[in-house]
């Protein structure tokens, strides 16, 4: 044991690294821990919507999910995946994933889309209002339109979480809480904006609009 802290003493530069190393360490296997935790409970409360029994001549809730694999920095395809798609699979709903591979993508095919009972953007602030500008310049927008809306907050930025949601410091349950929420059938009636041109098509947003030198600022710093 004198030989054990004499080392201590004479290697104490090592010791403290040593020592802040295993605390970091202990620190993240810990929110591991809690974050599983999360999704453990989440796919639980998500399983009891997913046994319920529905009527011999009902169909399953079909749900479009337009995921947006570039947010986040290129990590929204691995959230979504880890922490949301159980959820929804569990939930007995039928769950169809586009996924998106340019800008504009998800407008092109929302104004084209048919037989869904719920959409579902999974991203930020630019698929959302992509998703949202295609749905109500379809022709059937009247009808169409009432179909419900859910947001899997992946994005940089989304503006729209904190209107939504219960702010959280930790990003397994933002997305565990809105995939929930989805799979409830919790709504929100939100105001939407719309911006014509004389000539262009209507673009409409929830959240507000940025274009030229602002927004190519934002792209900047979000990188």
């Amino acid at each position: 044991m004198t030989v054990f802290f004499k080392t201590l003493r004479n290697h104490w530069k090592k010791t403290t690294a040593g020592i802040c190393l295993l605390t970091w360490g202990g620190h993240w296997l810990y929110g591991k821990h809690c974050d599983n935790l999360l999704r453990r409970a989440a796919c639980q409360e998500a399983q009891v919507f997913g046994n319920q029994l529905i009527p011999p001549n009902a169909q399953v809730k079909k749900a479009t999910v337009f995921l947006n694999p570039a947010a986040c920095r290129g990590k929204a395809r691995t959230l979504f995946e880890k922490n949301a798609a159980p959820i929804l699979h569990l939930s007995g709903m039928d769950v169809t994933v586009v996924k998106t591979d340019y800008e504009g993508q998800a407008k092109k095919l929302l104004e084209l889309m048919e037989n869904t009972d719920v959409i579902i953007v999974a991203g930020g602030d630019g698929t959302l209002q992509e998703v949202i500008t295609g749905v109500l310049r379809r022709a059937d927008e009247a009808s169409f339109s009432k179909i419900p809306i859910g947001f899997i907050p992946l994005g940089q930025t989304s503006s729209l979480s904190p209107t939504l949601f219960a702010e959280s410091g930790n990003k397994v349950q933002h997305i565990t809480d809105a995939t929930l929420a989805i799979v409830k059938g919790e709504t929100v009636p939100l105001d939407v904006l719309q911006i014509k041109g004389e000539k262009e098509q209507p673009v409409f947003a929830v959240t507000g609009l940025r274009w030229g030198s602002f927004r190519d600022a934002g792209v900047k710093v979000s990188k």
